[in-house]
C-alpha cells in the first residue's frame, strides 16, 4: 500500500490571497464540539516545529473521529493510503491569518501574518514559498 504524504521542507505556506482578515485570529469555538481549524491551531501553536503536517492532519482525523489509542496506527497507515489535502487548504491560511512554516524536517508552526517574522521569511530567498488555497474560485 502506498504511504502518501503532505509535508513540505523548508517551505511558507503563505496566506491565502482572499483572506478576509489583515491580522491573525485564534479560530473561535463553535459549540462544545472543537473545528478543525481549533484542533489545528491548538496542536500546532502550543508545540512549535514538534509536528509534521500529516501529524497534525490525522490528529484532527482521530479527534473528528473519535478514534482510541489501538486504533490510532492501522487507522493512520489507511489515512494516508490515499492522497490528503495539504495545509495549503487548512482554514488557518485561508481564513485566520495565519502562515505556516515547514521548517527543513518538515516541522510546522504557525506565523502572524502581520509579524515581523512572517515579512522576514517572505523575504527569505532560501525558503520555498506557497500560497494557500483560495477559498473562492
Amino acid at each position: 500500500m502506498k504511504e502518501h504524504t503532505t509535508n513540505y521542507e523548508n517551505t511558507l505556506i503563505e496566506v491565502a490571497v482572499d483572506c478576509p482578515v489583515t491580522a491573525a485570529e485564534k479560530p473561535p469555538v463553535k459549540g462544545d464540539k472543537k473545528t478543525v481549524a481549533n484542533i489545528a491551531f491548538d496542536l500546532i501553536s502550543k508545540n512549535p516545529y514538534k509536528f509534521t503536517s500529516d501529524d497534525v492532519l490525522f490528529q484532527i482525523y482521530a479527534e473528528k473521529n473519535d478514534l482510541t489509542e489501538a486504533e490510532m496506527e492501522g487507522a493512520r497507515k489507511q489515512y494516508f493510503s490515499k492522497g490528503q489535502a495539504c495545509m495549503r487548504a487548512s482554514p488557518l491560511p485561508k481564513r485566520y491569518g495565519w502562515g505556516i512554516h515547514n521548517d527543513e524536517k518538515g516541522k510546522v508552526a504557525v506565523i502572524a501574518r502581520e509579524s515581523q517574522e512572517y515579512e522576514e521569511m517572505l523575504n527569505d530567498s532560501t525558503l520555498k514559498k506557497v500560497k494557500a488555497m483560495k477559498s473562492s474560485r
